[in-house]
């Protein structure tokens, strides 16, 4: 297992349970270290995503599961709920573009609401229309990353800190290994390549893996900023979803303190300084649905990066889970582009990757 972000830390725990002897090899000092601590924290219904794709149905499954798991782990979690505004009359079509496209992937309780709905909720927001999605939640992701974590480990799981994968072969004899600082070569009959942001370079590294099968990666930055002044906010509020992204959205952390973001900024590379200027565009966006922020209120929080399949322009491409049928290697899984909702989809995530490596 290469990487220990929430998904790999699900798919380890899930195939340690299973009776599978896992060992994970990540190259930071801990776990979850990248994209996986540097997002909304945000539990998706499933609204956005093309009908029957990957991402539709893995987060359909994967919020029901994670839900359930919080629950049965007593996981911090809010089921807050989320509101998608139209600012103007000409957005309405796409709330009911939205609305059928949920429709399609399963998530049936969406409620279509006028202004004047909107204000008995939330008093200080200025829209059109929007969707309500009641499903929609927050969580405390590194308390989820924990408890996958202590699952695995109580499994049998064992993890490799500051390992970072350097070479490895495909041999007839497995999947051969070579691992920084290691004084020897390690065979695993199944790996699991879930290293984020460096999947596509971690599968360069597998002498014998086809390049063809390799997609190029590109990177999508998303900026956050914090408000720090005072709200009486209780659900999320997004506008009508941009190329690259879901816009710049009002989140909130369990302890009900606001942040903004992310926006989209194509990077070469990942890299996680803000640029404070930033904050401009963003007071931009924000007053369409909340003219009352004022000037000043916004600092730079943290930055993320979105592993894409596709660049800047291209539709928004599905999640790859590539086994056999793809490379036609027997026991590797080559996970790439998992972005949003990965988070969501994590359990079903695990899932679906030890069913493919059962096929």
């Amino acid at each position: 297992m290469i990487g220990a972000g929430v998904v790999g830390l699900a798919i380890a725990s899930r195939l340690a349970q299973a009776g599978r002897e896992v060992i994970v090899l990540e190259a930071g000092s801990a776990i979850g270290m990248g994209t996986s601590s540097r997002n909304s924290e945000v539990i998706h219904a499933g609204i956005y995503y093309p009908h029957d794709s990957l991402k539709a149905r893995l987060c359909v499954h994967g919020k029901k599961a994670l839900y359930a798991y919080c629950d049965s782990r007593s996981i911090p979690y809010r089921r807050c709920g989320k509101l998608i505004v139209a600012t103007n009359a000409s957005q309405i079509a796409g709330l009911h573009a939205l609305q059928k496209k949920a429709g399609k992937n399963g998530v049936f309780d969406l409620q279509l609401l006028s202004a004047a709905q909107v204000r008995e909720m939330e008093p200080d927001i200025h829209c059109t229309a929007a969707l309500r999605s009641p499903d929609t939640g927050i969580i405390d992701s590194h308390a989820l990353m924990l408890s996958l974590q202590g699952d695995a480990e109580n499994a049998g799981a064992m993890f490799a800190f500051q390992c970072a994968l350097v070479g490895g072969e495909i041999t007839p004899d497995g999947i051969v290994l070579r691992v920084n600082g290691a004084g020897e070569e390690w065979i695993a009959n199944t790996v699991i390549n879930s290293a984020g942001l460096q999947a596509q370079s971690v599968a360069t590294l597998l002498s014998g893996l086809p390049p063809q099968t390799i997609p190029p990666a590109f990177y999508a930055k998303g900026n956050y900023f914090a408000y720090s002044g005072r709200t009486n906010f209780s659900h999320l509020v997004y506008p009508i979803p941009d190329a690259g992204g879901l816009g710049v959205h009002l989140t909130l952390d369990l302890a009900g303190r606001p942040r903004f973001g992310p926006d989209v900024e194509w990077v070469s590379a990942p890299a996680y300084e803000i640029d404070a200027r930033r904050a401009a565009s963003f007071y931009a966006e924000i007053r369409k649905y909340w003219p009352a922020i004022g000037d000043g209120t916004l600092h730079p929080d943290y930055a993320g990066i979105r592993p894409k399949l596709v660049p800047c322009g291209a539709p928004a491409a599905d999640f790859r889970i590539d086994g056999r049928s793809r490379h036609g290697i027997p026991g590797l899984i080559n996970l790439y582009g998992i972005e949003s909702p990965g988070l969501t989809a994590a359990l079903a995530i695990a899932e679906y990757v030890e069913q493919r490596l059962m096929a």
